[in-house]
Parts: C-alpha cells; sequence; structure tokens
C-alpha cells in the first residue's frame, strides 16, 4: 500500500526541493545554532530558457542545466488542486480521517496510483498522483467524481453524430470519459433527443464539450445522397457479384447502398465527403443513362416450377448470366402467378442470354414414382439407410414422400432422376413381392395392455416377428391396428395379439387398501412372503406402488375368481398384521437396561418368548431411555408389567398419578417437549408419561426415586394452576377440508400465527367426534389477536371463485390416473379445491379449478410445479432377463433403492409375466442431464446381475450368448452351469477357464503385493520425509508402486521409529533406499543462528511468505524465524547442507542491508510527519524559510501557482511506497 503524508505549505515545499538535497541547506530540529537561510533561487533553482537551449548546449542553463536529462519514465506524476468550495468534505478537524481517508484508500487500491494530499493556506485540496499513466488517469477520474462537487452540462449535436462519439464497442466514449475525468450521457437510440449530458468537474466539462464539438463539427464535413434508380437497371450499377459497385466504393472512398431485390424500393444511398461522393453519384448516373440508351426486352415464359433453376443457389445462376453475357434477367416473385421471364440487355447479347436461360431451366426435372404408403418407410430404411444410398450416388436429386399419397417425387438434373427414378421403381417391386399387411380389430380400451409398460410388449412382438406394428393413438378411439411385413411373420403377429386381447377380456383389475407401513412385511425379507402368494395364485399379478409414491393402493389383476380369492387371502393377512402392531413405549432408567436384557440375552429372550412380543432396546450409546414392545395390546401390556416389576424390585421406585385437565397437556409438554424435559432434569431424571393424545384420559403418570416424584408432582401441579387461571380458550369452527391449508406446507402457516400472537392453536384430531372444532389457549389478548386472524382465513376460504389454467393434454393422464389420486392429494392440502381436467380425447388444454381464492392459487401454482418436473422426465430401457430382477433388487430392494438414490432416479421392474426382459429408469433430472445419469443407473443396474460376479467380469455377457450360473457362496459348489446353444457352449467354458488362469495369476499378484519390509528412522526425521502436505513421500508412493504407513504418535504400543512398506518385494527395496537416502541427507545438514534485524523480517517473508519460500526452494534449506516474545527477536535459524546454508545467510544478509536502509531512511521521515510529544510545548518550529522569496517581494509580483505543472514541473520520479493516506496513525 503507498502511504500519504499530511504536508503545510512549507513541507509541501521541503517535499519538492527533496529532488536536489544537495544545493538545500536545511537546520536539524535540535541545533542550538541556525545559519542563514538559503535564497530561494538556491532552493528553486529557475528552469533554463528554451533560447539559451537552441543557442548554446555548453553553455549551463541555470542551476539545472547540470542535472536535468529528458528521460522517458514509465512512472508519471500529476497535481490536481480542488478549491475549497468544490471539495465534498470540508470538515477541518478530521482532515486525515473519516468517509474522506477511506475513499483515497480505496482509490489507490483499485487503481494502484500513490495520492498525497496536502492543505493549501486558501484551504483548497492539493493531491499529486503518482503512478503509470493508465493508473493515474484513473485516480484523477475517481478523486474528482468522489472528492469533488460536481456540476453538469448539456451539449446538442445531430443525432446522427451520436455514434461517432460512442465509437467502436463504446471504445472512443470510455476513452473521453478517462482524459476529461467526466461522466457523459447519450440518449439511447430510440429516444427523440439530441441533447448529450456531462457531469463532472467546470474544467472537465469544459474539456468534455470541446471534444464532443469536434466530433460533431469532423463529421459535417460528410454528406448524404440519395438517387432514384429504376429498379430494373440496378443489377448493371452493381455488377455481377456485386463487383462494379465494390469497385466505385473502394475509389472513391464513398459509401454506397443499393436496395436488395426482394426490398421494393428505387433509391441508391451515397455516404461520404462531399467530393469523393460527387464523383461516385456522376459514375453511378452515367452507367444508368448509358443502360437506358443502350439496353431493350424481351419476355420469354418458363414454367414456375423452373424458376428456381434459372435463380440458382443464393441467385448464382443470375450472377453467372449477367457475368458472361452483360444481361440482367428479371424473375417474377414467388407469390405471383407469373411465368414470365424479362431480359434486359444490349441487343445483340440478349439471344446468348437467352440460350443460357432455357440451359438452366431444363437442367432441372421433376418425376414421381407410384408406391403404396404403407411401404414408404421401408423404401426410406432404418434411419433413411436405404435412401442414403442413392442420395449418396446423386446428390443433387432431391426425393420427396408425402404422407397419406402412393407415390415419391423427385426432382434433379434429368440424367440423375432418372437413374434414381429406376432403383426406386425396384425396390418398390421387391418389397411389393415380399411383403403383406393386415388389419385386425381389438377393443381400443386394451390397445394401452398390448403396448406394455415403456411398449415392452410391442417392441418384443416387433423383434421376434421381424414386423411394423401400428397401433392408433388414445385420442383417435379407434380399433383397428395394421401389421405390416413379412407374410408369415404378420400372420404369427396378428395371431398373438389376437390371443393377448381373448385373454384380457376376461381378465378384471382390482385396488386393495393396505396402509403403506405392511407392504415391506408382506413381501417379506428378499421377497419370499410374495413369491408364496404369487405361487399359490400364479395367475393373479401383484403390484405394489413405488415406496416414495406413499400410496396405499396394491393392485391385483388377474381371472375374476383367482382375483377375489387372493383379495381374501390378502385382507386376512393384514389383519393378522394389524392386531400384531400395537406398539407401546416404557421410559426404563439407563442403568437397568442391562438388567432387562441378563446374561446374555437370557431375560429379554425369555419376556418376548414368554410374550409373544417383539421389544427393541435403544442403542448402549444412545441417550434415549425408552424401551419400544410391539404386539397384541395384550401381550404387550404383559411385557410392559414384567419389564416395570424388574426395575421396581431393582430400585425404590415410586410412581404417582396426577390428574391434569387433559387441554393443558400439550401446554405443559411445551415446544417439542422442552417445558417437560426441563421440570424432569430438575428432578432427578424423573419420567413424566402423558396419555395418548385424543384419549380423553386426565391421568399424568410420574415415574422415579420417591423423593424426586414428590419435587416433580408438586412443580407440575403448580405449573398446571398458573396455566389454568392465565390461561384463556376460544373455539371457532372451520370444515376439516381447510384445516390442512390453515396449518400450511410443513406447519408453516399457523407457527406464524402462534409465533405473531403467542397463542396455541390445537387442531381436532382424526378420531376426535367433532372435526369442525379448532381450540385457541393462552392469554386473551394473544388469544382474541389469533382468532381473528383464522376467522379472516376462514372467511377468506369460504369465498368460492372458479379460474381456469392451460395444462398440455399429453400431461392429463398423470393427473386422473390411480382413481385421480393426484388430484385427492392436492384437494386435501389445498382445502378442498375442486380440479376438473377435460375427459379423454377432447383434446382440450384447460383445466378448471373451483374452490377459495388463496387455495386455487395455491393449487395452481401446484401443478404447475408437477408439470415442470414431468417435463424435465426422461425414459430409458433396459434388457435383463427376468429371473434376475430380485438379484438386482437386492434384499428388500436395498440394491435397486441405492440406485434410485445415487442417481436420482426412479426404476419400474415390468410385472411378472407381461414383460420377461426389461427394466425402465425414469429419470427425474432437467433432460440435458437425465440421459447420463439414466446411464449411470444402466450400468449399475447389470453390475447387479449375478452372471457378471468376479469371475466373469463384465465381459462375458457381451462376448458369449449364453445363460452362465453361478453357485451361491454358502452352497461351496465348485460347479458352474452354463445354457445356451450347443455351438457357443466350448467358448463360454474355454472363455470361464481363461478368466479363471486370469484370477489365479491376479491372486498370486496379490500375494506379491502384500510382501512388507520395516525401515527405523528417528521419529523426528519423519516430517520432513513426508513433506509439506505430504508432497515428497506421495512422489515416493507413486514412484516405486508402494504403501508407506508411519506410526501412529498416540498409540504408545507401537515402535515410533518404524516405517513400514508394503508392495513388490524390489519396490519396496527401493522406496526403503529413496528413505534412507532423504535421511541420510537430513543427518549431514547442520543449522546456524543468523542475527537478522527484526524490522526486516516481514520484509524478507513477504505475503503470505512467498519470498522466504523463495528463498528456500532455490537455496533448499529450511529457514525458522523467533515467534513474536522470543528472547532473542532477531536471532534466525536457516538448516540444510553446509554449502547450501552458507549461500542462503549471505543471501538473506545481503537482503537485510538493502531493506535496513529503507528502513532507517522511513524512520528519519517519521520525525517530519510526526514529531515526539515532549517537542510540542516548545515553541513553534519556523519550518523551512528562504531569503528574496517572491512572496516577500513588492505586491506587483505574483507568487508561484503550486498546482501548476510548468511552475513545478514533474520528472517521472517514482515516490516511496507508504502504507496510509495520512500518514501514521497518532
Amino acid at each position: 500500500m503507498s502511504s500519504v503524508a499530511v504536508l503545510t505549505q512549507e513541507s509541501f515545499a521541503e517535499h519538492r526541493s527533496g529532488l536536489v538535497p544537495q544545493q538545500i541547506k536545511v537546520a536539524t530540529l535540535n541545533s542550538e545554532e541556525e545559519s542563514d537561510p538559503p535564497t530561494y533561487k538556491d532552493a528553486f533553482p529557475p528552469l533554463p530558457e528554451k533560447a539559451a537551449c537552441l543557442e548554446s548546449a555548453q553553455e549551463p542553463a541555470g542551476a539545472w542545466g547540470n542535472k536535468i536529462r529528458p528521460i522517458k519514465a514509465s512512472v508519471i506524476t500529476q497535481v490536481f488542486h480542488v478549491p475549497l468550495e468544490e471539495r465534498k468534505y470540508k470538515d477541518m478537524n478530521q482532515f486525515g480521517e473519516g468517509e474522506q481517508a477511506k475513499i483515497c484508500l480505496e482509490i489507490m487500491q483499485r487503481t494502484g496510483a500513490h495520492l498525497e494530499l496536502s492543505l493549501a493556506k486558501d484551504q483548497g485540496l492539493s493531491i499529486m498522483v503518482s503512478g503509470k499513466l493508465d493508473a493515474v488517469m484513473k485516480a484523477r477520474k475517481d478523486i474528482v467524481a468522489r472528492l469533488q462537487t460536481q456540476a453538469s452540462a448539456t451539449v446538442a449535436i445531430p443525432k446522427e453524430h451520436h455514434r461517432f462519439v460512442i465509437g467502436k464497442n463504446g471504445e472512443k466514449l470510455q476513452d473521453l470519459e478517462l482524459k476529461t475525468a467526466t461522466k457523459i450521457q447519450i440518449p439511447r437510440p430510440d429516444d427523440p433527443s439530441n441533447q448529450i449530458k456531462i457531469t463532472g468537474t467546470k474544467e472537465g466539462i469544459e474539456k468534455a464539450r470541446h471534444e464532443v464539438l469536434l466530433i460533431s463539427a469532423e463529421q459535417d464535413k460528410r454528406a448524404v445522397e440519395r438517387l432514384e434508380v429504376e429498379k430494373a437497371f440496378h443489377p448493371f450499377i452493381a455488377g455481377p457479384y456485386n463487383r462494379l459497385v465494390g469497385e466505385i466504393m473502394q475509389e472513391t472512398g464513398t459509401r454506397i447502398n443499393i436496395p436488395p431485390p426482394s426490398v421494393n424500393r428505387t433509391e441508391i444511398v451515397f455516404t461520404g465527403e462531399k467530393e469523393q461522393l460527387a464523383q461516385a453519384v456522376a459514375r453511378i448516373k452515367k452507367i444508368y443513362e448509358e443502360k437506358k440508351k443502350k439496353t431493350t426486352t424481351i419476355a420469354v415464359e418458363v414454367k414456375k416450377s423452373q424458376h428456381k433453376y434459372v435463380i440458382g443457389p443464393k441467385g448464382n445462376s443470375l450472377q453467372e448470366i449477367l457475368e458472361r453475357t452483360g444481361v440482367s434477367v428479371e424473375i417474377p416473385p414467388s407469390d405471383s402467378i407469373s411465368e414470365t421471364v424479362i431480359l434486359r440487355g444490349e441487343p445483340e447479347k440478349l439471344g446468348q442470354a437467352l440460350t443460357e436461360v432455357y440451359a438452366k431451366a431444363n437442367s432441372f426435372t421433376v418425376s414421381s414414382v407410384a408406391a403404396p404408403s404403407w411401404l414408404h418407410r421401408f423404401i426410406i430404411g432404418k434411419k433413411g439407410q436405404n435412401l442414403a444410398k442413392i442420395t449418396q450416388q446423386m446428390p443433387k436429386v432431391h426425393i420427396e414422400f408425402t404422407e397419406g399419397e402412393d407415390k415419391i417425387t423427385l426432382e434433379g438434373p434429368t440424367e440423375d432422376v432418372n437413374v434414381a427414378q429406376e432403383q426406386i421403381e425396384g425396390m418398390v417391386k421387391d418389397l411389393i413381392n415380399r411383403m403383406d399387411y393386415v388389419e385386425i380389430n381389438i377393443d381400443h380400451k386394451f390397445h394401452r395392455h398390448l403396448i406394455g409398460k415403456s411398449g415392452a410388449n410391442i417392441n418384443r412382438i416387433k423383434d421376434q416377428y421381424k414386423v411394423s406394428v401400428r397401433i392408433p393413438p388414445d385420442s383417435e378411439k379407434s380399433n383397428l391396428i395394421r401389421i405390416e411385413g413379412d407374410p408369415q411373420g404378420v400372420q404369427q403377429a396378428k395371431r398373438e395379439l389376437l390371443e393377448l386381447a381373448s385373454r384380457m377380456e376376461n381378465e378384471r383389475t382390482k385396488d386393495l387398501i393396505i396402509e403403506q407401513r405392511f407392504h415391506r412385511t408382506i413381501i417379506g425379507q428378499k421377497g419370499e412372503r410374495i413369491r408364496e402368494i404369487r405361487d399359490k395364485f400364479p395367475e393373479v399379478i401383484i403390484n405394489f406402488p413405488d415406496p416414495a409414491q406413499k400410496s396405499d393402493i396394491v393392485q391385483l389383476r388377474g381371472p375374476k375368481n383367482e382375483v377375489e380369492k387372493c383379495t381374501k387371502y390378502m385382507q386376512k393377512m393384514v389383519a393378522d398384521l394389524v392386531e400384531n402392531s400395537y406398539s407401546i413405549s416404557v421410559p426404563i432408567f439407563k442403568q437397568f437396561h442391562k438388567n432387562i436384557i441378563g446374561k446374555g440375552g437370557a431375560n429379554i429372550k425369555k419376556i418376548r418368548e414368554e410374550s409373544n412380543t417383539k421389544i427393541d432396546l435403544p442403542a448402549e450409546n444412545s441417550n434415549s431411555e425408552t424401551i419400544i414392545i410391539t404386539g397384541k395390546r395384550a401381550n404387550c401390556e404383559a411385557a410392559r408389567s414384567r419389564i416395570l416389576s424388574i426395575q421396581k424390585d431393582l430400585a425404590n421406585i415410586a410412581e404417582v398419578e396426577v390428574s391434569i385437565p387433559a387441554k393443558l397437556h400439550n401446554s405443559l409438554i411445551g415446544t417439542k417437549g422442552r417445558l417437560i424435559r426441563s421440570i424432569m432434569e430438575e428432578c432427578g431424571g424423573v419420567h413424566i408419561h402423558f396419555p395418548v393424545e385424543g384419549s380423553g384420559s386426565d391421568t399424568v403418570v410420574i415415574r422415579g426415586p420417591s423423593s424426586d416424584v414428590e419435587k416433580a408432582k408438586k412443580q407440575l401441579l403448580h405449573l398446571a394452576e398458573e396455566k389454568q387461571t392465565k390461561s384463556f380458550t376460544v373455539d371457532i369452527r372451520a370444515k376439516p377440508e381447510y384445516h390442512k391449508f390453515l396449518i400450511g406446507k410443513g406447519g408453516g402457516k399457523i407457527r406464524k400465527v402462534r409465533d405473531s400472537t403467542g397463542a396455541r392453536v390445537i387442531f381436532p384430531a382424526a378420531e376426535d367426534k367433532d372435526q369442525d372444532l379448532i381450540t385457541i389457549i393462552g392469554k386473551e389478548d394473544a388469544v382474541r389477536e389469533a382468532q381473528k386472524e383464522l376467522e379472516a382465513l376462514i372467511q377468506n376460504l369460504d369465498n368460492v371463485v372458479e379460474d381456469s389454467m392451460l395444462v398440455d393434454p399429453k400431461h392429463h393422464r398423470h393427473f386422473v390416473i390411480r382413481r385421480g389420486q393426484v388430484l385427492r392429494e392436492i384437494a386435501e392440502e389445498y382445502g378442498g379445491v375442486m380440479v376438473s381436467f377435460p375427459r379423454s380425447g377432447t383434446q382440450s388444454d384447460k383445466v378448471t379449478l373451483k374452490g377459495a381464492k388463496d387455495c386455487v392459487e395455491a393449487a395452481k401454482k401446484r401443478i404447475q410445479e408437477i408439470i415442470e418436473d414431468l417435463e424435465a422426465q426422461v425414459t430409458l430401457e433396459c434388457a435383463i432377463p427376468q429371473k434376475f430382477h430380485r438379484s438386482v433388487m437386492g434384499p428388500k430392494g436395498s440394491r435397486i433403492q441405492q440406485i434410485t438414490r445415487d442417481f436420482s432416479v426412479q426404476i419400474k421392474f415390468p410385472d411378472r409375466e407381461e414383460n420377461a426382459g426389461g427394466a425402465s429408469v425414469l429419470s427425474q433430472l432437467p433432460v440435458d442431464s437425465a440421459s447420463s445419469c439414466s446411464d449411470w443407473a444402466l450400468t449399475s443396474l447389470h453390475g447387479g446381475w449375478p452372471s457378471l460376479s468376479p469371475l466373469l467380469g463384465p465381459r462375458a455377457s457381451g462376448l458369449f450368448p449364453v445363460n452362465i450360473h453361478v453357485p451361491a457362496p454358502e452352497l461351496q459348489s465348485d460347479i458352474i452351469a452354463i445354457t445356451g446353444l450347443a455351438a457357443n457352449l466350448d467358448r463360454a467354458k474355454a472363455g470361464l477357464l481363461e478368466r479363471v488362469k486370469e484370477l489365479q495369476a491376479e491372486q498370486e499378484d496379490r500375494a506379491l503385493r502384500s510382501f512388507k519390509l520395516s525401515v527405523t528412522v528417528d521419529p523426528k526425521y519423519h516430517p520432513k520425509i513426508i513433506g509439506r502436505k505430504g508432497a515428497v513421500i506421495t512422489q515416493i508412493r507413486l514412484e516405486h508402486d508402494v504403501n508407506i504407513q508411519f506410526p501412529d504418535k498416540d498409540d504408545g504400543s507401537q515402535p515410533q521409529d518404524q516405517i513400514t512398506i508394503t508392495g513388490y518385494e524390489k519396490n519396496t527395496e527401493a522406496a526403503r533406499d529413496a528413505i534412507l537416502r532423504i535421511v541420510g541427507e537430513l543427518e549431514q545438514m547442520v543449522s546456524e543462528d543468523v542475527p537478522l534485524d527484526h524490522r526486516v523480517h516481514a520484509r524478507i517473508i513477504g505475503a503470505r511468505g512467498k519470498a522466504i519460500r523463495k528463498i528456500m526452494d532455490e537455496f533448499k534449506v529450511d529457514i525458522r524465524f523467533p515467534q513474536s516474545g522470543a528472547p532473542d527477536p532477531n536471532c534466525v535459524t536457516v538448516t540444510g547442507l553446509p554449502e547450501n546454508v552458507e549461500e542462503a545467510i549471505d543471501h538473506i544478509l545481503n537482503l537485510e542491508e538493502e531493506y535496513l536502509a529503507d528502513v532507517v531512511d522511513s524512520e528519519a521521515l517519521q520525525v517530519y510527519m510526526k514529531p515526539p510529544a515532549h517537542e510540542e510545548a516548545k515553541a513553534p518550529s519556523r519550518g523551512f524559510v528562504v531569503r528574496d522569496a517572491p512572496w516577500t517581494a513588492s505586491s506587483s509580483e505574483k507568487a508561484p501557482d503550486m498546482s501548476s505543472s510548468e511552475e513545478f514541473p514533474s520528472f517521472g520520479a517514482q515516490v516511496a511506497p507508504k502504507t496510509l493516506p495520512w500518514g501514521p496513525k497518532r
């Protein structure tokens, strides 16, 4: 940071005179006797006269003659003066402090320039800025803008000149603002004003105004002229390919704008210097007049379809004719029905031009080939392969297929079209001979089942029978399905589709409501229980909802009787689960948990078996004291009694029941149980058990040591009494469907009411009879305020409005499927708002919402969010044989859940009998990133196959078209089963045996890599071997491909001098040698202490230690500086090899000498900047005095202007960098 001194009038002169110190006689502050002051001319020698310099360079021109030489410095110095009346900050008491100081520091930091400020006698501000030219200009602009009051003025110049003031990319305007230290505002192009506003100092405004007017005056010399020329003669003036007009523009320097053929304008615009513009206009007029006299026209008829061939690509054919013949060809517009083409030119050239026009027109032809429309896609081929063969041979031929028409259109050069026509006709003939199609009628309601999930069914049929199946979209409500392809494949596909449709007519679908918490239990570990159900009812397909959907609907599909039997069986299973899922929590003091568990878990095991319950204890390191018992209600109560009796027998545990009104329970418990927890902790950790919310019971149970129980009872009763006396309750009513909306998402709205009023709002529980009743509890004022807010919200909800929004029909199905589950959720969450989607098949995108205004708006927002999510989804298919699905899913679906979590996708497996070979991955990320996530997810799916075990590797599935079954590890079997075609089995077997050899080699290699070698190294060398941030040890590890383990400092059992190296034996030995080499070097190192003046330490270390790191790297030594408070602050330790240490010490001593000189100079300057406190009482210093100064002369002589660069010139000398703009803080 640069520093700035506060200079007086005298010290400013002293600073200036510092350029020639040998000529200045300054008395020291402590001197007893004062010498005669120097004369003004001695202190400030005049500059040499120009004449003297020219006459004789040998004669010295004043005292400056021998000293000053022309210097071109990169650093310049400029002085600015801010008069008192223009200063922004005029507080004399705070000079060098406050806002002005901050601004100066900011300017120095931002621009890199160095600022020095001083106050003149007239209280004006003198600012000296040093630095590079660019930095000085920027600093000057900032000083003017931030330290000087601003004026503004406007200058009016023609609107068309504004762009010249701005310049290319605004560069000219920026340069002008920088040069004049002003802000110039130019009106926008759409603003009719021609006034330019200039803001800055008076001097800057005058400079900027002058520059703007100069630019405008320069542009006034340019002229603009418009010439009317008939449109027909524009091509002659432009010339072929615009060459003629380009030559004229280049020769005259005039810009000529000829309107393009598509624009119906006859005016040609010229812009440029007046004289050159006149020349250009004259030349254009001459060409126009000449062509008008010499040219004539002929009109010919050319078919409209051939006009584009005459024009050519980008009009090249017309330019070609103009260049060869000098004749212009005029083509009627494309929207005109006229077929007349006009040729304009000299009579003798018209014939040649006409020949060329007909040649161009007839160079292309249009033909058609008869081909049934259903064959078109077979002619085109997969991804256009068939057609590509023709177009590659004849790239100029354009082939067009029109949907619904039994023909193909060809367009292009006549010869090429004929060849292409023959090839396509041959393809059509061949396809008609070997292709067939059939149409079948199947009720459209079964179409989606025929297609299958993500098109799995229909894609299988297409691939299996090599046919194309065209199923009409749902919106058409058509029953007609068309099958095209090989005649035999068409018949087989037809048979299979009809069989599927027949089976579906006898099927039935039923939705079974089962709470989601039971789904996992029904499925069982590794799907064992659901497998039993499916084996029992093989014809029924059972679909559980995705866990993320939080849905209770389980779908059964199959023959009617079987579905009914399966429903009854599953309902009975659920009833048993409900009965056995009763759960109670028993708080037991932590110290008694081990007694309840018993030795080897004997006690808890016995209670579990005898009560037939599941008992879960908290983890040993958990703070929880609650034991959870699950099972039938009676069994749970019995187990609870037995556990409590164990605790009671072990300690003096008392149990007291206290009657407190149920309505006070919530307020006593407090937010998140804080209030009741504080009572329990205060009373020695007693357990206070409140009845279940909604039970209506007033009994609160306190359990614990007798003395603590009594203490807790007193506190609880006192708190209840306090709550009851001061508490005020109000009941209000609202429809149950409004409750969720009043509570808000995550309780946000009701929490806001509670926080603002301090009242507690209690909504009815699900089992409460009166579902409309909302209770408000708290102080009367708070309750009244909360009541007012809630009633206002309810009143708004009662005002029913109707609104609509647009939703793309492709998304409608998402909202209405599963009996409108999504719409039901929206209605429940947003106050019962009714959402109506148009009927399927209407193709309407209007969705109607009816309900309370706030609810309708919130529901609209939610629907929009759902649509955005749907838009961002993509679907990919992954073919996996069905027998591997369970393995991919993993135990309780753990593997598939991990994949969905890792890649943020949904993975849907097909129904067991519906699709035997596919799983779809649905990504919920934006489309740009979703495909990559889906690819990763697919890779993870394949990674879960049993056939891709480490033995087989990822290559097996692609190399051999066989199925390979590896036995489970627990079977301890050495036999692998391979199933497939006989021809492939030998190859697969050979591949597996080769893989076995590879694995054996890998195993041997692992054994070789496990060789361990220990090396003994003194712990004091360990940090050096590791290096900064592990750099040295990492390099050794990578270079020798080994793992190096250092002893754990905290483990006293390990020898601290042993370093363990693991890897190949040869590599470990090489790594050991490398470590020992480092140790050898470290042992040779010496440490030397160097006395180094502490005042230069910071300079040698540098910013963030960069300078010292550079020295250490250069000399390969370690340098340690003393910490603050060290006995010897000058002692610096240098460690390294002897020769390196000596060189490093020499270097830092040289640096010390260099930096110390700066420090001494700086300290000497401090004497002038901050006088010692004891000298302040002395008589005021006379400062710097000169004799015979101009201001002591007669009044006729004018005093020098310190802000003038002529009277006080700069020499480009760089000012020494300092720290603050106002000198050191006092």
